[in-house]
């Protein structure tokens, strides 16, 4: 068991750069900050940028900081997340005198809601929101399009636990720009670091969760990153979360690129929606 004032240590938080503005930037499934490396060295010529592993990815060396109870939800990573930037962002200007940095916030895939959580339980910590590929809820209903029927998902569940090496494959090949080889061993790369039973375990929090009662309740600034063509998150999902949070005030950005990795595979155009953002 970590301890919480550990926490930082065991998932490999770190910052880089300066500046009055803080980005935290949060990997989604099957990643690691390593997914930011791209854009990480122009971000921090401005700001200062928080990166980190979470609990799951295969670059956290203690396999018992991740807790299948604990983490069956997006709750405990939301308090995570908390934690980590009360005591690398909050309490380091504290000690330092200097005044409170501003926190923007950029979460991809399962880290978008769990930035919305985040945000509901702290809304002060963070000047903005930024969701990249987000999505409330994976699975179809009679009245939402989230992406995928369950029967895809069980399947998806099934394909894991009888072949994780072979599942981690395809499912790189499927999320990531077919046209970018690179980016895609890189994805694969990173899943397969992960232990199966860790995959597993994640997949049936990410892909059964729902969060769509939560939108409304946001009241900190956001904006959505989107791909034109992602094969994880239809173009139906951003429009939806634009119209539950803060009365459809939400912006959304669609990047030319395809796939579900624009930090990867279209890492400029990505850059330059970021700096809109941040400038504006």
């Amino acid at each position: 068991m970590v301890m919480r004032k550990d926490l930082a240590r065991g998932m490999n938080a770190r910052t880089i750069g300066s500046g009055k503005e803080t980005i935290v930037l949060a990997h989604g499934y099957g990643g690691d900050q390593s997914i930011w490396d791209k854009i990480v060295p122009e971000l921090a010529a401005s700001h200062r940028v928080l990166v980190f592993d979470w609990c799951f990815s295969g670059a956290v060396k203690d396999p018992t900081l991740y807790e299948p109870a604990k983490y069956g939800s997006y709750d405990s990573f939301a308090e995570d997340l908390i934690d980590l930037i009360e005591e690398l962002v909050i309490k380091v200007d504290e000690s330092s005198s200097s005044s409170s940095s501003s926190v923007y916030y950029v979460g991809h895939s399962m880290s978008a809601m769990i930035g919305c959580i985040a945000s509901l339980k702290r809304p002060h910590l963070f000047q903005g929101l930024i969701l990249v590929g987000a999505s409330p809820r994976f699975i179809n209903l009679e009245d939402y399009e989230g992406g995928f029927e369950m029967s895809q998902i069980e399947q998806l569940f099934s394909s894991i636990e009888s072949n994780f090496e072979e599942w981690a494959t395809n499912f790189a090949s499927l999320v990531v720009d077919s046209s970018d080889p690179l980016s895609i061993d890189k994805f694969e790369k990173c899943l397969k670091k992960m232990r199966p039973e860790v995959a597993l375990s994640l997949a049936k929090t990410v892909f059964l969760s729902d969060c769509r009662d939560i939108l409304d309740k946001v009241v900190v600034p956001c904006h959505i990153i989107q791909t034109r063509n992602d094969a994880v998150v239809p173009s139906s999902v951003p429009k939806y979360i634009q119209s539950k949070i803060m009365n459809g005030k939400c912006h959304v950005d669609i990047i030319d690129t395809d796939g579900h990795f624009p930090q990867l595979t279209a890492h400029t155009q990505f850059l330059e929606v970021l700096y809109r953002i941040l400038f504006s």
